[in-house]
């Protein structure tokens, strides 16, 4: 009896019992759904770029959470919460062809351009010249690439597959410039002006002008001419950072060479058109036979030089016409320089000739500007203040002298703090507007606090193989202030359309240029080992495509380098999938940051 009586109760109690167990297996899976969907939703992320949410309290709140601080971003479709709707999770890539080589650089390579311009007397084949189509296609990588000589080593010698040039050795051997041994192009030191070697040219220049004292009062230099870069390599053990430039040239690739080497250095030239620098900003400027006719068009170059120099700032001419008076040729080139820099109120501080024959002339330019005022003649004028207020983004060179720069007071600007004070000190440039300098300051204590917790802890960046960084968006470089302990150095962009801080990062003692990202930039590929973007491609995208952008991304960036984003999601989600198609690693850290890291993958040829 008793057992029909609970088989009577078990068979009564059966639907609830199912019913109950049959709710419970829905509320796990709603669970587990909404645990899901807030980890691929994250809501800790900065909403836009101008109100971003204080660093401080997001990394408080992510060193509560559990140690796994980082997803890979989903490889399958169904998965793939971070993809936009236009853009396919599967790209079809291709090797570029048809004359587009492992070297190509858009804006300076556009042959069909270069022929067509009516002259080239000042070198304007050399200038940028960028093609209306963007490039959707992937350069090759040279026969035998490998991953670059880590530095220190590379700033003597480099692996010579990964630049295969030999012109440059042939037409210089007699100069020391680059010499090929096994394997490796070996840099010596050497140049037409450095025939004790650079060190002895370096210290040549600062005994022949003890007020220079390198890495102290004259911390950022200009190299125009550069060659391989020697000059600015060995300036960076006194402390000294060099803006080395050439243009791209007959000899092959020198600044290519100085990129490998890990020296700071980019393509430019002196033509019809200003440098992409701020101005006031350099402390020095050198050239050593840069073969530059300075006095050209009234003095158009100079004048250029000019206005890129801080007030009280140097340049430093070593050239034959300096020393030589027995060459009619020299002799007009001399009283040409004469002429126009004395039209400029520059001085002449120094004048000498080396054992070996080397002569050096380093002229001041004025930090008053009671000279201008009392010059019999206003020949070259001063230039209007129309005529310096915008960015030297493809514009013309000036046939005036760019006023020097005052404070709100009307006091010329000082000289900058010594190194390594200035880096940290209050810019002479600094806008005086006192919100402007609040903002200046908590960039540096955001950078100053993001840096250390965040990129060197948690984002599983190896920097023991990063030397040439590009910060693309550098604001008042506050990334590159942070790593300045690292032996790494960083090229900061300044886009034409964002706020102009290039003056403030110069008075900072660092380098930086301005850029246009919906165009190519002025460099080789595979020059840079760190792409860093903060808050730019969502403004960026309005003007441009993000997939055109992300293609000179690869360009410029070296196999086994890393890109960095900090953006909105709604980019992150676009990246994602055009950066897996590329077959790089990518992966998203504290619902903030996406980092990817290139590999040698290139598509099979066809």
């Amino acid at each position: 009896m008793a057992i029909q009586v609970e088989g009577g109760i078990l068979k009564e109690r059966k639907y609830p019992l199912v019913f109950v167990i049959l709710l419970l297996l829905i509320s796990a899976v709603v669970l587990l759904l909404t645990n899901t969907a807030s980890t691929l939703n994250p809501t800790s992320f900065y909403p836009d770029a101008e109100n971003p949410q204080p660093l401080s309290e997001s990394i408080t709140e992510e060193q509560e959470k559990p140690p796994e601080e980082q997803r890979i971003l989903p490889q399958k479709k169904e998965e793939d919460d971070f993809r936009d709707d236009f853009v396919d999770s599967i790209i079809h890539w291709e090797v570029c062809k048809g004359g587009i080589g492992v070297d190509y650089m858009p804006c300076l390579d556009n042959m069909k351009a270069i022929k067509a311009l009516r002259s080239r007397r000042h070198m304007e084949h050399r200038e940028r010249h960028c093609p209306k189509s963007k490039l959707h296609c992937l350069l090759p990588l040279p026969k035998g690439y490998r991953v670059p000589v880590p530095w220190p080593k590379s700033r003597d010698m480099i692996w010579y597959y990964n630049v295969p040039r030999t012109k440059l050795i042939e037409y210089k051997k007699e100069q020391n410039w680059v010499v090929k041994s096994d394997n490796y192009l070996v840099f010596p030191g050497g140049g037409t002006q450095f025939k004790d070697g650079v060190d002895h040219y370096v210290e040549y220049i600062e005994k022949t002008l003890p007020a220079i004292q390198w890495g102290k009062n004259i911390r950022v230099v200009l190299d125009v001419g550069c060659g391989v870069a020697s000059f600015g390599g060995y300036l960076l053990d006194k402390n000294v950072l060099t803006m080395s430039f050439a243009p791209k040239d007959e000899h092959e690739a020198q600044i290519q060479f100085a990129l490998e080497r890990g020296i700071p250095a980019t393509l430019s030239v002196i033509g019809t058109q200003k440098l992409t620098f701020a101005d006031n900003g350099f402390d020095l400027i050198h050239c050593a036979r840069c073969r530059v006719h300075w006095d050209a068009d009234g003095g158009k170059p100079l004048f250029e030089l000019n206005r890129i120099l801080r007030p009280g700032g140097f340049f430093a001419w070593s050239a034959t016409p300096v020393y030589r008076d027995d060459n009619e040729r020299d002799k007009k080139v001399w009283k040409a320089m004469v002429r126009v820099t004395k039209a400029m109120c520059w001085t002449v501080v120094a004048k000498t000739v080396d054992s070996n024959g080397i002569g050096l002339v380093i002229y001041q330019k004025p930090n008053s500007s009671s000279c201008y005022d009392n010059r019999k003649e206003n020949d070259p004028p001063i230039c209007k203040n129309m005529d310096t207020k915008d960015k030297p983004w493809y514009a013309l060179l000036s046939p005036c002298i760019t006023p020097l720069p005052v404070d709100s007071n009307g006091n010329i600007q000082s000289w900058p703090m010594p190194w390594p004070q200035r880096l940290t000190a209050k810019p002479p440039s600094l806008f005086t507007v006192p919100d402007a300098r609040e903002t200046y300051y908590n960039d540096s204590k955001h950078w100053s606090k993001l840096v250390p917790e965040v990129y060197m802890n948690s984002l599983s960046l190896n920097w023991s193989s990063v030397r040439n960084i590009m910060d693309m968006n550098a604001g008042y470089a506050g990334f590159a202030t942070a790593l300045i302990d690292l032996p790494v150095w960083v090229m900061n962009v300044v886009p034409i359309d964002m706020a102009d801080t290039l003056g403030i990062i110069n008075d900072k003692g660092l380098i930086g240029m301005y850029h246009d990202w919906c165009e190519s930039f002025n460099t080789y590929p595979r020059t840079y080992d760190l792409l860093h973007s903060s808050f730019l491609l969502e403004a960026l995208q309005k003007r441009c495509d993000i997939m055109d952008v992300v293609v000179e991304i690869d360009r410029i960036l070296r196999p086994e380098g890393y890109l960095v984003v900090q953006d909105s999601m709604e980019v992150i989600r676009k990246l994602g999938p055009i950066l897996r198609s590329l077959h790089w690693s990518v992966k998203l850290y504290r619902n903030q940051f996406l980092v990817a890291k290139k590999n040698f993958w290139r598509p099979q040829l066809s």
